[in-house]
């Protein structure tokens, strides 16, 4: 009896076509998410500052963490709205409040990341000015 019911294999195979299936998924976002393909400007904006304004490797990871925190918030948002829509485009209340539910999460990732960003920016300019 095969316990392992996994149309996409174990082990190794597994983790070739989970990563084959996230490559398409970067690709779909990118191709048809418009707030995604921003956010990678913004990142292309970030994170080259990261590494000015971070003022030890902790404090440039928790930068580059709140960027990521973001992409991966907007990727979920975007898959609740893909699949709300194949259920079905007409309005429906539960699917409303999905996708203003998802919505909702990434200003709150948004907000993560001017709260970080924020300070990390006063703190660099105080020690300028100090």
């Amino acid at each position: 009896m095969n316990l392992v019911n996994k149309p996409n294999g174990i082990g190794l195979g597994r983790i070739f076509k989970a990563t084959q299936c996230s490559i398409k998924g970067f690709k779909a976002a990118y191709q048809e998410e418009s707030a995604f393909r921003t956010e990678l400007v913004l990142g292309a904006v970030l994170l080259p500052l990261s590494f000015w304004l971070a003022q030890s490797l902790q404090h440039w990871v928790m930068l580059v963490v709140s960027f990521l925190f973001l992409l991966i918030v907007e990727l979920l948002n975007s898959a609740i709205e893909a699949l709300t829509d194949r259920v079905g485009v007409e309005y429906h209340v539960l699917s409303g409040r999905a996708k203003d539910i998802a919505s909702a999460a990434v200003s709150l990732a948004l907000l993560v990341l001017l709260i970080v960003w924020g300070v990390a920016g006063y703190e660099k300019i105080l020690t300028l000015i100090g």
